[in-house]
Order: structure tokens, then C-alpha cells, then sequence
């Protein structure tokens, strides 16, 4: 059997990688293969995830979503009225995922700051 990183070292390889590259919470998204893309016709309005971006950051941001709808309480809260107002479960893992991008890019500020201040200081 072949092993896998965690979740959380997979994103972080990805943001780490290239700080420079992802300049904000829409880039990183774009990155990840989480940003909406429309996908409406007639009068239904939906969208659906980017197919592209980096397939293991958006796999891992699955697995996430997926523990947190069994065992996060405010996911099962938020799972629970959303499929109240009609959402199917691959919408509600569509909204997870970009709320946990929200999340990380304010959990990684710091990376961003350090990279912006470490070549000022070498110089």
C-alpha cells in the first residue's frame, strides 16, 4: 500500500512551493481546483468546481471537508441547513471546500508577510 501525506502537508507543499504566485484567496482557489465556474442554463443558476489546478491540493481539501461533515459539529450545522434549502451534497462539498480556502489563506498570512520581507532584509 503506497502512502499518502496528510492533508495539511499537501497544502502546504502547494502554497509553500511559489509564494509569489498565489497573490490572493482567488488565486489560491484557481490553484487548488476550488473556484466556482457558472454552469447555469435556463433559469437554474449553479456552479460547478474547476476541473483544473492542482490535483492532490484538491484532493486533499476532499478528504477535509469530508472528516469535518462527520465530525465538526458547526460543518454538521452548516451540512444540515444547507441540504434544508435544497443543496445537494456535492454543492455543500463544493461551499465546504472554499470556505476551508478562506481559511487557509488566513491561516498562512504569515508566509506571504515572510516572503515579503525576507529579500528586503537580505539587501
Amino acid at each position: 500500500m503506497r502512502h499518502r501525506p496528510d492533508a495539511a502537508a499537501e497544502l502546504l507543499t502547494v502554497i509553500g512551493d511559489n509564494v509569489a504566485r498565489v497573490t490572493s484567496e482567488a488565486a489560491l482557489a484557481k490553484l487548488c481546483g476550488v473556484n466556482p465556474i457558472p454552469a447555469s442554463s435556463g433559469r437554474t443558476n449553479r456552479h460547478r468546481l474547476n476541473r483544473g489546478g492542482h490535483r492532490q491540493a484538491n484532493a486533499a481539501l476532499y478528504r477535509i471537508v469530508i472528516v469535518r461533515m462527520r465530525l465538526d459539529e458547526r460543518t454538521k450545522t452548516y451540512v444540515t441547513r444547507r441540504t434544508a434549502e435544497g443543496k445537494t451534497k456535492s454543492e455543500i462539498i463544493r461551499c465546504l471546500k472554499r470556505h476551508l480556502i478562506r481559511e487557509i489563506w488566513r491561516t498562512t498570512r504569515h508566509l506571504r508577510t515572510q516572503e515579503q520581507t525576507a529579500p528586503a532584509a537580505a539587501a
